[in-house]
């Protein structure tokens, strides 16, 4: 499994040869002008939210690709009225087989308007199941008690989690997220990119290796493979 991460809470994904993108927010984003938008062609774009950091690049990508997009009913349909009609609309608790493995939509504490102050549904988080790797995209969330469910229903090699503190989970509730997924390694977002969420990587680290986790910050256009 190949990830690229683009900044904030934007990853690519590259997973049995479909390429999926979580949340693009580059174009708005100061920390991400090194990166080539009209590079990114990806297959399907899966959206936690409907708020403006999570979903400010959806338009551009899709006249340039033409994705599937994936996310709650209420978002779907308001990307609908913007002239993007291939979609798939999910709720929480739902899941579905797609061409790279199987989506399920999760729970996740947050709030989701969007942009034009209308409802987004509820926020939501995503574990995609595939023949490579099975991992979790928590979107923005606390911490919260159904997570360990996910641990129940999966083996997850690897968890996305929001630590920027504020708005999200810290670094504390991140690892303790971990604990209750069953995860020994996480990759970070939702940091630095506003004041309200600037943290100290060094710490977060060493916080996260004293409670047995690894945990990854990677620096905006990184590639690792997992």
């Amino acid at each position: 499994m190949e990830v690229t991460f683009y900044g904030h809470s934007c990853f690519q994904v590259k997973i049995s040869n479909k390429t999926i993108l979580f949340d693009p927010f580059i174009t708005p984003n100061d920390l991400a002008k090194s990166v080539d938008i009209s590079s990114i062609k990806p297959d399907y774009i899966l959206l936690s939210h409907g708020h403006q950091d999570h979903m400010a690049d959806v338009e551009l990508i899709y006249k340039n690709c033409e994705p599937t997009l994936v996310a709650s009913f209420e978002i779907t349909t308001w990307f609908e009225g913007k002239g993007i009609d291939k979609n798939h609309p999910m709720n929480i608790g739902g899941k579905k087989e797609f061409e790279f493995g199987t989506v399920k939509m999760v729970n996740a504490i947050h709030s989701s308007t969007l942009p034009d102050g209308s409802g987004g549904g509820n926020p939501t988080g995503f574990v995609v199941q595939s023949k490579e790797k099975t991992f979790y995209y928590a979107g923005d969330t606390a911490l919260h008690y159904d997570m360990k469910l996910i641990k129940d229903q999966y083996d997850l090699d690897v968890a996305f989690m929001p630590m920027g503190d504020n708005f999200t989970m810290g670094i504390e509730d991140a690892i303790k997220a971990a604990e209750f997924t069953g995860v020994s390694k996480i990759i970070g977002m939702h940091y630095d990119t506003f004041p309200f969420i600037v943290i100290d990587h060094d710490r977060a680290v060493e916080q996260a290796k004293d409670a047995g986790i690894e945990l990854i910050l990677m620096k905006i256009g990184q590639t690792i493979n997992l």
